[in-house]
């Protein structure tokens, strides 16, 4: 039987949902020395990883992981027939110098911080179309080279309020395959720029906060579930910040967030003893805390239906520079272990 794709503003519901074949997380050493650190699948006793510029550790962040990924999928990277991925740089520079090496066919992704969850959902509509066999859905970011980018020269020692969160140190992949037992991605949300005019760059949890949101409660309206349909519901990087005010503004709206729903940016450091003041933030706060933590976790059914909701701020130094308000974006998938 032929289900509907397509379903109320936003969504799609898989037909033959993809499975999530297999995973790869990398990050530094300060992510290593965080919560999570069991569950990453190598850990980086430097921040350079034996490059001379972080742009460059960057890339080879990225190329390891998807590596990594199709390796863990028993697989030859001559058999993935699409790439999508991206990252916070000018051009996605850190992706693109990758592709250069792994030589497969490449869509280029900015979502900013969404992009995990943008490539999965892009990546199973592809593969549940009947356009793919394999699917490589990747991000990365690095904490040095998006200071360097979006705010200070670290060389500065510049004071960070505490609303501000530190970039994440990483890169996660994950193989999509046509085939497999799960786990599935079943739902896909695609979300829509929303701005509430705020406009400052060191409080990135609270712009991405409404688009989170909105994403959220549209996947609700739209696939006729509530919140307590999961095990977890977990948005990307807003940090302790966003997290308090992503429960308020459900409240408001008549939605529970208050037993199962966290944030990667909360999860990944110790608020208490790492210093990250309100959290993680960065592509690879959501891709590597999904495949680590989340997916390492539904292996062993402690989730066994996930609501993932990764965030993206969409600004640029210019932007900034120029007095623009922060845009956010959040794009939800849904991971479930058995297909009912």
């Amino acid at each position: 039987m032929t289900v509907q794709k397509h379903l109320g503003e936003q969504s799609v519901r898989f037909e033959k949902p993809p499975t999530i074949l297999s995973a790869a997380s990398i990050v530094g050493p300060k992510e290593g020395k965080g919560p999570l650190a069991s569950y990453f699948d190598l850990i980086l006793d430097d921040i350079l990883w034996g490059e001379d510029t972080w742009e460059k550790a960057e890339t080879k962040l990225l190329k390891e992981a998807i590596q990594q990924a199709v390796s863990n999928a028993k697989i030859n990277m001559e058999q993935i027939q699409y790439i999508l991925a991206g990252d916070l740089l000018d051009q996605l520079i850190a992706t693109t110098f990758a592709m250069r090496e792994l030589k497969r066919p490449f869509l280029g992704l900015y979502g900013a911080c969404s992009t995990m969850a943008e490539s999965m959902a892009l990546g199973a509509m592809m593969i549940d179309g009947g356009y793919a066999d394999y699917i490589v859905g990747a991000t990365s970011s690095h904490h040095s080279s998006a200071e360097k980018q979006f705010r200070s020269p670290l060389q500065l020692g510049t004071q960070r309020p505490l609303t501000a969160s530190w970039t994440v140190t990483g890169s996660g992949a994950v193989v999509l395959s046509k085939k497999g037992t799960g786990p599935y991605i079943t739902y896909a949300t695609i979300g829509k720029v929303v701005d509430f005019g705020i406009k400052d760059p060191m409080n990135m949890g609270a712009s991405m906060v409404p688009a989170a949101v909105d994403t959220m409660i549209q996947h609700f309206i739209d696939t006729n579930r509530k919140p307590e349909d999961y095990d977890l519901i977990v948005t990307g990087d807003l940090g302790s910040v966003g997290k308090q005010l992503v429960i308020e503004m459900a409240n408001e709206q008549g939605y529970d967030l208050s037993k199962n729903y966290t944030d990667c940016g909360v999860e990944i450091f110790d608020a208490d003893t790492q210093d990250t003041h309100a959290g993680g933030s960065g592509c690879a706060c959501a891709g590597v805390t999904f495949t680590g933590y989340i997916l390492k976790e539904m292996q062993k059914e402690t989730f066994k239906k996930v609501l993932f909701i990764p965030t993206g701020a969409l600004l640029s130094p210019l932007s900034t520079q120029q007095g623009e308000s922060i845009p956010g974006i959040a794009h939800a998938v849904v991971i479930e272990s058995s297909l009912e």
